[in-house]
């Protein structure tokens, strides 16, 4: 067993170099191993170009190799339809490949144990559950798409170490230091859509984008205005990404046709009673948009309707050693707790030391 960690350890490093840039398919990656040594490599790359396993096969070929009797290690398990690429069973299948040891089963009715099944019909020994752990949690947000037919809701949050966002002016820049906005951009480039509301966009003009890192893509962006008060001319719908923009008949007439003209972004329209979307509705429209992977990045309200309305999977909590005291804007408001056994829990995962920053990451109790 340790030796079969070890490979498919390789394979899943293999497939966290293209972790956000292969949405709406998960992240992948191949290993294949004759007599001991490494053949061949392989990640998915993005949609719509082979996946790891023919990557892998492709990789070992180029080199001249002889892949009958190989082992093959993948993190998910191969497909066994037709999509935007042909079966990776059958390339396995035409290479003779003996063994193929799996991570994990594909939660996406159409495999889910069915390319398990033809490659042991056909003679191949599979073995599965090799670093399954890891494997999920590399595509936790992929599993949540499929599985529960919505994005993987991921809330960002910056504060000071009394839960403070902004003071009571609404200065914010910058609670945390220049490591942790780092890293808070390595979370956004891994997420297909980054989502705020009208009062942060209208406020801090921000454009959502990818910086302090290389990237090769900028996630979309995702604007809840239910009045469509924050002006065309504003960042959030310059040329750098496409836009989505979910709005209400409450819209400004005179905003709403200067941002109807532009050609990057989509304009849908929800009812919002008692003034406020329903997130259920918001998560309906960005699926059918393939959103895999929202980073929500706030403010206060829109991150207290996800959790109140328990739309949320995974909160990001950078904590700068600072106090602003009770008149600041907390990170989250009312959500109606009124004994303490009824509070949101959250389960640490993972825990990281940014300068003197903290950073938490955390995952709903259930």
């Amino acid at each position: 067993m340790e030796e079969l960690e070890k490979y498919m350890q390789i394979a899943l490093d293999l497939a966290k170099e293209r972790k956000g840039y292969t949405h709406p398919n998960p992240t992948v990656g191949a290993v294949i191993v004759k007599d001991g040594k490494i053949i061949g490599k392989g990640y998915h790359y993005k949609a719509g170009l082979p996946h790891a396993e023919r990557e892998a096969i492709k990789d070992a070929k180029s080199k001249g190799y002889d892949l009958k009797d190989s082992t093959m290690f993948v993190t998910l398990e191969p497909c066994c339809h037709y999509g935007k690429t042909p079966p990776c069973t059958n390339a396995i299948l035409e290479e003779k490949i003996s063994k193929v040891v799996v991570a994990t089963l594909d939660p996406n009715p159409l495999v889910s144990g069915k390319g398990v099944e033809i490659l042991k019909e056909n003679g191949v020994e599979v073995v599965v559950g090799v670093l399954e752990k890891e494997a999920k949690k590399l595509n936790e947000d992929f599993f949540i798409y499929i599985s529960q037919k919505r994005p993987f809701v991921h809330i960002k949050v910056a504060q000071t170490f009394d839960g403070k966002i902004a003071t009571k002016t609404g200065s914010s820049k910058w609670i945390t230091n220049e490591e942790s906005r780092r890293y808070a951009h390595i979370l956004r480039n891994q997420a297909t859509a980054v989502l705020v509301g009208s009062n942060t966009a209208f406020c801090d003009n921000p454009s959502l984008t990818v910086r302090y890192i290389k990237t090769e893509k900028q996630p979309i962006r995702v604007l809840l205005d239910r009045k469509l008060k924050v002006p065309a001319d504003y960042n959030i719908y310059n040329n750098d990404t496409s836009t989505i923009v979910i709005t209400s008949k409450e819209a400004d007439k005179e905003n709403l046709q200067k941002i109807s003209q532009k050609e990057n972004v989509k304009l849908y329209f929800l009812d919002a009673p008692e003034g406020k979307f329903r997130i259920e509705d918001v998560l309906n429209v960005l699926y059918q948009n393939q959103i895999v992977h929202l980073l929500v990045e706030g403010g206060k309200e829109i991150i207290t309707s996800f959790i109140k309305e328990g739309y949320f999977d995974k909160i990001s909590i950078f904590m700068a050693p600072k106090i602003v005291g009770e008149d600041g804007v907390s990170s989250f408001g009312s959500l109606g707790v009124l004994d303490i056994k009824d509070s949101v829990k959250l389960k640490v995962e993972d825990f990281k030391r940014f300068g003197e920053d903290f950073y938490f990451e955390c995952y709903k109790q259930v």
